[in-house]
């Protein structure tokens, strides 16, 4: 390491120092017990391994343009812990050159531990996202009251299903990924809204027209949520959006492609639609509706293993069977 370079790890703040590749020559104690990573671990790594999907990609993009010509760069990065905790920091990343080498020193300062009410912690955020898209689901719907139960079960139902399957088929799904997936599930059937009550809640079996009706609900959901979409500059709020339009578009596709309203087959369909499907169809199953009595566990648990690798996909069937 440069001697004029050492000068830095001495402060108070945590330092990273990087070669013209990105990848990390050294670290001071201070960014080693923040991170919760040894210098022996790190040194040699590409600074970015603890990027998180949090990071808007607009501030990667604006980091790249300032040090490609040897600018300064200031910014926030979301990044995650050796612990997986989110880790909120604002960076300083100075070029330095040195014997015609390129250095790049990172000075971090740790947003997490600023004041109470200073900054917007992630987890108040992502509760925060949560309940924006629990009200507007709620409110869109409002005419069933029991509703809302319905919704927070295929949520728990959708976390604790993703969760499993991620565990046991070692699948390496992102947490941020995994908890978008279930706040998005709570607008699976918003677009029940535009059906008339008549056909929403007919005893008995709907005749072939309004099936045809009742059929275009992910349709007319996935315009509403396009049109709040299209409305919003946040970047996260945005991807869960982006995950509930699948969701909404696609939670009543079937693996065999019998399904709609696109006919789509196997891993065609998106994996979050592919997922919740499995959880409302299960809970619609059993709870009881103004036009139909709730079945029993057992009868819904054989649906469900009838139905395996026709309607849904056979290894989210296991998994979901194994946590009922």
């Amino acid at each position: 390491m440069q001697a004029a370079l050492d000068f830095y790890l001495k402060l108070a703040d945590g330092v990273i120092i990087t070669d013209e590749n990105h990848r990390i020559v050294e670290v001071n104690s201070k960014y080693e017990e923040v991170t919760g990573y040894t210098r022996e671990y790190m040194i040699g790594l590409r600074a970015n391994f603890l990027r998180s999907r949090l990071t808007p990609q607009k501030t990667y993009e604006n980091m790249r343009q300032s040090l490609q010509m040897n600018l300064a760069w200031s910014g926030v990065f979301i990044n995650r812990k050796k612990n997986k905790d989110v880790w909120h920091t604002n960076i300083t990343i100075t070029p330095m050159i040195l014997n015609q080498k390129t250095f790049y020193v990172g000075v971090v300062r740790d947003l997490d531990q600023m004041p109470e009410g200073s900054y917007l912690s992630e987890t108040r955020k992502m509760k925060l996202q949560s309940e924006i898209l629990k009200v507007l689901a709620i409110s869109c719907e409002i005419r069933d009251p029991h509703i809302e139960e319905h919704l927070s079960r295929v949520q728990q139902g959708t976390e604790k299903l993703l969760t499993f399957h991620n565990e046991r088929l070692k699948l390496g799904l992102p947490v941020e990924y995994i908890q978008q997936i279930v706040n998005a599930s709570i607008l699976h059937d918003i677009g029940k809204s535009g059906i008339p009550e008549g056909i929403l809640y007919k005893p008995g079996k709907l005749n072939h027209y309004e099936r045809y009706i009742m059929e275009t609900h992910p349709l007319i959901g996935l315009e509403i949520v396009n049109k709040i979409s299209r409305e919003l500059e946040d970047e996260i709020l945005q991807e869960e959006l982006r995950i509930a339009e699948h969701i909404i578009h696609y939670h009543h596709e079937k693996w065999d492609g019998s399904g709609y309203p696109a006919k789509l087959m196997g891993d065609e369909i998106p994996f979050e639609a592919q997922v919740v499907s499995v959880v409302d169809v299960y809970d619609a199953l059993t709870s009881r509706r103004a036009y139909k009595d709730a079945w029993s566990k057992e009868n819904a648990t054989a649906y469900l293993v009838e139905q395996k690798g026709a309607a849904f996909n056979p290894e989210l069937i296991d998994s979901f069977l194994m946590i009922l």
